[in-house]
């Protein structure tokens, strides 16, 4: 289905404005045409536009003056510039004003063809992403924000006095402490909330492919590339772009991203023409950033540039006080989507979950709840119904396989595999914190599970 664009005329030239009227509406978008900068602007405080095509030259001021208060008041606004007086030296400065394009006098109507055709790609793209995002929360419960955890309670606090700003935000906690679920909340207390908020897996992209998901490519740019395609940045237009993970990039990749957060613009991979982004970046990391830097791995200036506010995430075993109310949350979610009762804890099961350390932090509790019901039908669910080193804390730490301890090294290393299986993402991720072959530990896990372990 096409997408009707919304789209702003601003040319003092009335014969420009029906001119290009008459061919935006035949290309099924919705035009408004103003010919002067005050009544662009109080178009723009009555209806949003998607488009704007801006003149250079108005009949009592400058296009270049009027382009940063038109993103003033619309920050998401894509602009493109019309100039019957066309230079290299406008081009650059419409640019870094905030334009997306540049559009010289006289032009066809297979040129506004192109610009109608981008800017719907970028807003379906943007839609498609909104759409992912929406399932995605009803398909997997989110992070309790309801905390009776002062530490947590303390980040929180400092998460929502970040919101209110642009500043980059620079979230820290271990894997599966529920940085995606802070970058969520810091975009929807933000301004930019109506907007997407766009996130971006650094560690499971190379080099290649994490400079074309971020700044799009053209066609050619490398093998595959069929047609000109729009990176997440483009997609995150006047939204929120987080960086998960950002201390697995590489150092060439972490100097472009360096570029693009000192001045907000890049060139799409097989580019040469540089675009404006508009947005807020977000990152997050569970390394120690200081310590990458000072052995060569991150760079200092990134660093700097990336925290600005700093949120410290605090581990489940930091938060004990939240351990079985969030364990209540995940049965309840997931009982209602198998379509059964939410089962109470048992006592036993209680104090398993208490007093586990809880390595994989909040993934690790939410997969240890699914299991759960998936292995226990019961109305109560029982120690044994958790994953093994959960429930070995039920009865005593000491019978819990421990380094040292009168255990066999095959027993040993099942609690270490079935730990760091527990605490991370995936099986590939978790072969490479173990240094096996993810075969190797496809069948040792298919062993445990034969076996009757919950893994």
């Amino acid at each position: 289905m096409l997408i009707m664009l919304n789209i702003l005329i601003i040319d003092d030239e009335k014969n420009i404005r029906l001119t290009l009227a008459a061919c935006l509406e035949g290309l099924g978008c919705k035009v408004t045409g103003a010919a002067t900068a005050e009544a662009a602007l109080a178009a723009l405080e009555v209806q949003a536009f998607d488009l704007a095509f801006l003149d250079l030259r108005l009949s009592q001021s400058s296009g270049l003056d009027l382009l940063p208060r038109l993103l003033a008041v619309s920050p998401g606004l894509t602009i493109v510039l019309m100039t019957a007086y066309a230079t290299i030296e406008t081009a650059v400065e419409a640019i870094k004003r905030g334009a997306r394009d540049y559009l010289p006098k006289p032009f066809s109507p297979a040129q506004i063809r192109k610009v109608v055709e981008e800017a719907r790609e970028r807003l379906t793209l943007s839609r498609r992403v909104e759409d992912l995002e929406a399932r995605l929360r009803g398909d997997v419960p989110e992070t309790l924000l309801d905390t009776a955890s002062a530490r947590m309670r303390a980040a929180l606090d400092l998460l929502a006095r970040a919101a209110v700003s642009d500043a980059a935000v620079l979230l820290r906690g271990e894997s599966g402490t529920g940085k995606g679920v802070f970058a969520r909340a810091l975009h929807a207390q933000s301004a930019r909330s109506a907007k997407p908020l766009v996130m971006v897996n650094c560690p499971t992209l190379s080099d290649e492919l994490l400079a074309s998901e971020l700044f799009g490519h053209a066609r050619g740019a490398f093998t595959g590339a069929v047609r000109d395609q729009a990176g997440k940045v483009e997609v995150a237009q006047g939204g929120t772009l987080f960086l998960d993970e950002v201390s697995e990039i590489s150092p060439g990749m972490q100097a472009k991203l360096l570029r693009f957060l000192q001045d907000k613009t890049f060139e799409r991979v097989g580019e040469t023409r540089t675009r404006k982004a508009d947005l807020r970046v977000v990152t997050a990391s569970n390394r120690n950033l200081e310590e990458e830097m000072a052995a060569g791995r991150f760079r200092e200036d990134l660093l700097y540039r990336i925290n600005v506010v700093e949120v410290s995430i605090p581990s489940l075993r930091e938060r004990p006080e939240d351990i079985l109310p969030l364990a209540r949350h995940f049965l309840s979610f997931f009982a209602q989507a198998m379509g059964r009762r939410t089962p109470e804890l048992s006592e036993a099961a209680k104090k398993a979950l208490a007093s586990y350390p809880w390595p994989g932090n909040i993934r690790e509790m939410r997969n240890a709840m699914e299991r759960a019901l998936i292995v226990w039908p019961s109305e109560v669910i029982e120690a044994e119904a958790l994953p093994v080193q959960v429930a070995a804390v039920a009865v005593g730490a000491a019978q819990a396989p421990a380094v040292g301890g009168d255990f066999s090294l095959e027993t040993l290393e099942r609690e270490h595999i079935l730990r760091v299986l527990a605490r991370v993402p995936s099986l590939d991720d978790a072969a490479r914190v173990l240094g096996i072959d993810p075969s190797t530990l496809w069948r040792k896990r298919k062993k445990y599970e034969d076996e009757g372990s919950p893994v």
